[in-house]
């Protein structure tokens, strides 16, 4: 291998320190550690209950629809999926006006586990806001919302 096609050591250290995606992706994993750790006697991850949170509407919303509000594809909420409709937490229905698409709907007892989590998420989440300096998790909230 030539030495012109190694990076030196401070570009290593410059991508540490200011990129933004590896950032983003360290403080996603220590808040998702969080939230698991809080969800874990429901037998919850912080990904189900953002999951029945995105159910917990009037109308039974599509998978596509589910897929674009939680930013993941189609194949990978399917997937998601089936856990907790084994747990009967949530029931997957054929959409009575187009046969090809799929609706999601939260169950009685996705409900019940659902009323549950959210003090859990709420006590949490005020903790972790705490955490930010006064006034800035407003700021990082749409920060965030302009990068998704």
């Amino acid at each position: 291998m030539s030495i012109r096609n190694v990076l030196p050591l401070s570009a290593t250290h410059l991508v540490r320190d200011n990129c933004l995606c590896l950032h983003v992706q360290r403080a996603a994993r220590g808040l998702a550690r969080r939230f698991d750790d809080v969800f874990r006697p429901l037998g919850l991850t912080h990904g189900q209950f953002s999951l029945l949170m995105s159910l917990n509407r009037p109308e039974p919303p599509t998978i596509g629809s589910v897929a674009a509000l939680l930013a993941m594809d189609r194949t990978t909420l399917t997937a998601a999926l089936k856990p907790l409709e084994r747990r009967k937490l949530l029931k997957v229905s054929i959409d009575t006006e187009d046969k090809r698409s799929r609706r999601l709907a939260i169950t009685s007892a996705g409900r019940t586990l659902l009323a549950k989590a959210f003090p859990l998420w709420t006590r949490t989440h005020a903790e972790i806001e705490q955490l930010i300096s006064r006034g800035k998790a407003d700021d990082l909230r749409e920060a965030l919302r302009s990068l998704a």
